[in-house]
């Protein structure tokens, strides 16, 4: 019986790697986005066609709450994965939940933040510039949606069947993911913002 356990944990253990790897191989594809997303940015960020640049546009303490947000969410991630080593699905639940309204927090100021730029005739028709701009930074928030709803489905397994191997597994490629998006955010933040505050 426990030759049959051992070699069943083991089984599982390398489809954890396989799909690792995996995973992995999906962020660096998701990395060559963002680069030419940034490219494109920083080609563009010049052609105002007349219309406002960043300077008139951009809130730093918005874009600075923001960054605070999405910063302590990659914390309180942190904190939900050490849980799961020590088993704990209620710590774990917690700090998903932490997790998630933070980064619903952030992309409710990021929309607050378009809204009011198409609002005040500054969207994404009116320069390439602007275009760039939505792009990248909804690019970004785009994928942090994705992330919420991720949290929200796996959040169903950890209170139905615990943090059983494939479940620990899902919540670590969840964490690859929620991580590369605040280090994306990071570059927006000192590529975009503050620039362009300047």
């Amino acid at each position: 019986m426990s030759a049959a356990v051992t070699a069943h944990e083991s089984e599982a253990a390398e489809t954890h790697e396989q799909r690792a790897l995996g995973f992995w191989l999906y962020l660096m594809g998701d990395a060559v986005i963002f680069a030419l997303l940034f490219a494109t940015y920083v080609t563009m960020v010049n052609n105002t066609d007349g219309g406002p640049g960043g300077k008139s546009l951009f809130n730093l303490s918005n874009a600075a709450i923001e960054t605070a947000l999405l910063l302590v969410s990659s914390t309180t991630f942190g904190f939900a994965s050490l849980c799961t080593k020590t088993g704990n699905r209620t710590a774990v639940l917690f700090w998903l939940l932490v997790t998630f309204v933070l980064g619903a927090g952030f992309v409710f100021l990021e929309l607050r933040e378009f809204a009011g730029m198409i609002k005040a005739g500054a969207g994404p028709d009116r320069s390439g510039f602007l275009s760039a701009f939505f792009t990248l930074v909804g690019t970004h928030g785009l994928h942090v949606s994705v992330g919420l709803t991720w949290i929200l489905i796996l959040s169903g397994p950890v209170m139905m069947t615990g943090l059983s191997v494939p479940v620990t597994s899902r919540l670590f490629r969840l964490g690859l993911f929620w991580h590369f998006l605040d280090i994306a955010w990071v570059g927006i933040f000192s590529i975009v913002y503050l620039p362009g505050l300047l």
